[in-house]
């Protein structure tokens, strides 16, 4: 049973206390004020909070109690070497440069390369930033939208030891996607926990290509709790890919916020394949007129996997524009979560807002549980949202194996256009083609099941 401590006011047992209190004065900048006294905060809201249950509606779909079965221990440095599976998933990136690899969520600088980056790209530890005690750090992390309500965001900031700063000089263009890579290695019999950390600055008028990877060991149990911040100042524009690909027993329990200025783009695609359980939260608030946010992305599940989607776009400001489409394939005993919340305030005229879950169901004991949500105080403004789900469509079916195709292709023929035409949202025709690739995989194995 998990190490626990006692919930203040001696209610229920709150899972990883212990290990929070027990590594704050080991962490890189432990001995700065300002991060001292955001990860205080952080390890005394997470002690409020506790874990979500499902009586909580934003949680209402996603069970994360079994975290509390295990004695999740924070994953040991690993100083050199790696499994060969986790050595494949490098091998598949051709790149020559561009990639920033960590491992148990350290920085591996042997296995990163980050030659040719342009003038004006910074690309840094966090350990360093905070030792260094770094003010754009100091300024920004864990400062751009409201987390309070989000507990795996105040577990990861009470126990961040390492991860990413990127930071984008005004007018800076990184025109080769950068990809940042997190590994976790099976680590014997023991459970870990992983909880890497990346800031985005995007100064004014910058522009930048990230593609965020998350992979782990089959068969080891392991959490992981990411938190992926982005800064989007005035006309900045950050296209944002993320693969999740964790090994089949992991959880992942992501948060990607960001803050979108005047006239900023943020893109977002996040492509989900990996972990027993898994769930991409992505907040994004506008701050400046002219914004633009663009999220979306595909969910594929098999077995007993569940793949939980939630987003929360705010428009705070008027003339701003957001776009969500979202697709999934649920096979066996699957279940997919789609929770889609776009909150426009009264000063927030002339709000576009447009929001779509399309799932398809190949078993009936697949589920999917869709919940897209318009919350508007503002009268002068078009949203529109929606959500289907069903098995695969019957007339398209008859019409090919009247055509002399037959069943079993015609129906893995309908289901890569289902799920390809969502990659249609990448922009970046390289990214596209890499996301593509995991795709046909996923629908190689499901064929030959």
């Amino acid at each position: 049973m998990t190490d626990l401590a006692t919930q203040a006011g001696g209610a229920a047992p709150v899972p990883f206390q212990a290990q929070l209190d027990a590594v704050a004065p080991t962490l890189p900048g432990a001995g700065q004020p300002w991060a001292a006294t955001l990860r205080r905060e952080a390890r005394d809201r997470f002690r409020t909070l506790g874990l979500p249950h499902r009586k909580i509606e934003a949680w209402k779909y996603t069970d994360v109690r079994s975290l509390a079965k295990r004695d999740y221990r924070p994953a040991p440095q690993a100083a050199d070497g790696l499994s060969d599976g986790l050595r494949a998933v490098l091998a598949a990136d051709r790149r020559e440069a561009g990639r920033i690899v960590f491992v148990n969520g350290h920085l591996r600088r042997d296995l990163s390369r980050l030659e040719g980056l342009p003038a004006g790209v910074s690309a840094m530890a966090l350990a360093d930033t905070l030792e260094a005690g770094d003010r754009l750090v100091a300024d920004r992390l864990g400062q751009l939208v409201s987390v309070d309500d989000r507990p795996f965001h105040a577990l990861n900031t009470g126990m961040m030891a390492d991860g990413l700063v990127l930071h984008l000089a005004p007018r800076v263009v990184l025109d080769v996607p950068l990809n940042v890579v997190f590994l976790t290695e099976a680590t014997g019999d023991a459970a870990s926990i992983v909880c890497p950390r990346v800031l985005v600055v995007a100064e004014p008028g910058s522009h930048a290509v990230i593609v965020e990877r998350h992979a782990g060991a089959d068969g080891a149990h392991y959490f992981s709790a990411p938190v992926f911040e982005v800064d989007v100042a005035d006309g900045a524009r950050i296209s944002h890919y993320k693969l999740q690909q964790e090994g089949d027993q992991a959880t992942h329990l992501a948060t990607i916020l960001a803050r979108i200025g005047r006239d900023a783009t943020y893109d977002n695609f996040v492509l989900s394949v990996g972990a027993e359980l898994a769930r991409n939260e992505i907040v994004t608030r506008f701050t400046g007129r002219g914004g633009d946010c663009r999220l979306s992305g595909g969910y594929m599940a098999r077995d007993k996997q569940h793949l939980d989607t939630t987003t929360r776009i705010e428009h705070a400001v008027p003339d701003c524009r957001s776009r969500e489409v979202y697709k999934g394939v649920l096979d066996d005993r699957a279940r997919g979560v789609f929770q889609g919340k776009i909150v426009v305030s009264r000063d927030a005229q002339r709000t576009d807002g447009y929001q779509m879950n399309r799932a398809l169901l190949l078993s009936r004991n697949a589920e999917i549980d869709s919940k897209p949500e318009l919350e508007i105080y503002a009268d002068d403004v078009k949203c529109s949202h929606g959500a289907t789900a069903g098995e695969i469509d019957s007339d398209a079916l008859f019409y090919m194996r009247a055509r002399g195709i037959d069943e079993q292709a015609a129906r893995n023929l309908l289901i890569e256009a289902f799920v390809l035409e969502v990659l249609d949202e990448i922009a970046d025709p390289a990214v596209r083609e890499d996301f593509a690739e995991v795709v046909m995989h996923w629908l190689d194995g499901h064929r030959n099941d």
